[in-house]
């Protein structure tokens, strides 16, 4: 796994250095894992930019639980209004500020069982959260490291849940926290749905995508 991260960081370099993916940028001493929380929910089919944007903007009015548990829902959408389902995500947000502030006084669960209870938190959020907010060791699996995770060969898998618990029983748990990292910046800048950047991948001698479409 060390040389297939390296590979993709060393692609990645040579072509355009990599942007900091959204939620680690989000990660803010003030408002530490509750901002991951909050801007795993927003982002989901939301685009990076329009994330971090909505999500400084939310937490500059908004400084914490509380304060965002007594939110009213139209204030909230004109904020957010930039990203995708809006309008349920400004309930969802809500609803969950008042869970933290109230049941956990305030903090963020650290484990997965309890943060998949949360309203709208299912594992890839709650793994979201585990990594970029306690750097914990989780695999966060979204579209990009379910397709990379295929292209490469390192699964066989239908859908994200598939591939986290292959990859959990596959890679060694120290890579863990940088898997959906680095998987994330390669599929936004190389390894696309469509027309893959496949002449530029440094791991590409490795990948069975690549190999499946060179077969003399």
């Amino acid at each position: 796994m060390q040389k297939i991260l390296s590979g993709m960081t060393k692609t990645m370099n040579a072509v355009k250095p990599p942007r900091i993916t959204a939620l680690r940028d989000l990660h803010d001493a003030e408002t530490g894992p509750f901002s991951i929380l909050i801007g795993t929910i927003l982002s989901a089919r939301t685009k990076d930019e329009a994330t971090t944007k909505a999500v400084k903007k939310l937490f500059s009015i908004y400084k914490n639980p509380k304060q965002l548990s007594k939110a009213r829902v139209k204030d909230v959408e004109k904020i957010i209004k930039s990203i995708g389902f809006f309008h349920v995500k400004s309930k969802r947000i809500i609803e969950v500020a008042e869970i933290i502030d109230k049941k956990y006084k305030g903090k963020v669960p650290e484990d997965l069982d309890t943060l998949v209870q949360l309203p709208g938190v299912g594992r890839k959020t709650a793994n979201c959260v585990l990594v970029y907010a306690f750097e914990k060791p989780a695999i966060p699996v979204d579209i990009h490291v379910h397709r990379i995770s295929n292209r490469l060969g390192l699964v066989e898998t239908k859908n994200p849940e598939e591939t986290e618990q292959e990859l959990m029983k596959k890679i060694p748990k120290k890579f863990w926290i940088d898997i959906n990292d680095t998987f994330v910046m390669y599929g936004q800048n190389i390894c696309k749905p469509i027309s893959p950047m496949c002449d530029v991948c440094k791991i590409k001698k490795d990948c069975k995508f690549y190999k499946s479409k060179n077969v003399s």
